[in-house]
């Protein structure tokens, strides 16, 4: 049996994005933008319970956000997750990768034993594939990274077939180790019809103080232990539950910043039409190969 914590991210809608959702500081306004799964951190969550359905274990599933991140979490649990956690402070709020590995070090050695770490490759907000590594050199652990395919696990190690330029590599490591896995390595597991009925009124601590708001009926005591005895509470991790420094979280602790976000529109002042010949089909590879597209 082998127990798996996997790294997931709620993050913006960067179809959408624009220099008009971004602040002063550097940082982008979340609020502006609609928020969905990081969609490689969901096939790392495939990676994890495929090693559940094969092994036995425990899968468990962080993110790092806002408290409007537990959506993603309430997905995880529909997925096959068998517990999730919330860390969400105002101090972590506009960390970078360095400021954003450090919490999720602390958060991880709180959770406890694992025999795996698994992450998307990258996010799609920011895009840096820092965030999986510098985890693992945080915790001490070795890490594979791109991987495709879990070939074989045993005697405390594994084989993982991973993407390189032009090709692929087989690699052994011991375990523990962090894993990131690439978008097209798996195709994520629908959810459970049995799962959504009963994980579907899982909550944080956050929502569940929303709920006494303006009802003097209900105390947050005792929602939280009746959640909790329901196995449908979502526990939030914040940075006096960690004791981080907090000089490295946040703003404090983020030395890279982003000065502008510009949309880009590529464009063309004219075009070449291609007739449907073997001559015209010829021209135009002859066209892309000087263009070292193909």
């Amino acid at each position: 049996m082998y127990n798996s914590i996997v790294l997931v991210k709620q993050v913006p809608d960067t179809a959408n994005i624009t220099g008009k959702v971004m602040k002063d500081d550097g940082t982008v306004n979340r609020s502006m933008l609609p928020a969905i799964f990081n969609y490689e951190d969901k096939v790392a969550l495939e990676f994890a319970l495929q090693v559940k359905d094969t092994y036995g274990g425990k899968v468990t599933a962080i993110t790092m956000g806002p408290p409007r991140a537990s959506d993603i979490l309430r997905e995880c649990l529909y997925m096959g997750a068998d517990e999730v956690f919330s860390i969400s402070d105002r101090k972590f709020a506009g960390a970078d990768t360095l400021a954003t590995s450090y919490v999720l070090s602390e958060a991880i050695n709180k959770i406890g034993s694992y025999d795996f770490i698994f992450a998307g490759r990258q996010a799609i907000d920011g895009d840096t594939a820092q965030v999986g590594p510098q985890t693992a050199e945080k915790l001490g652990i070795p890490q594979v990274t791109y991987a495709e395919k879990i070939l074989d696990i045993k005697d405390g190690k594994i084989k993982i077939r991973r993407k390189i330029d032009g090709g692929f590599e087989i690699v052994q490591c011991k375990l523990p180790l962090l894993i990131t896995v690439l978008k097209g390595a798996a195709d994520p597991r629908p959810f459970k019809a049995k799962r959504i009925m009963a994980c579907k009124g899982a909550k944080s601590l956050t929502e569940l103080e929303k709920l006494t708001e303006g009802n003097s009926l209900l105390y947050i005591d005792s929602l939280v232990h009746e959640y909790e005895s329901r196995g449908l509470f979502i526990a939030t991790l914040s940075a006096d539950d960690l004791k981080v420094d907090g000089e490295r979280c946040g703003i404090k602790g983020s030395p890279t910043k982003v000065h502008k976000v510009e949309s880009v529109v590529l464009s063309s002042d004219g075009h070449d039409k291609i007739s449907a010949t073997k001559e015209g089909i010829g021209k135009l590879i002859d066209q892309l190969m000087e263009d070292r597209i193909f």
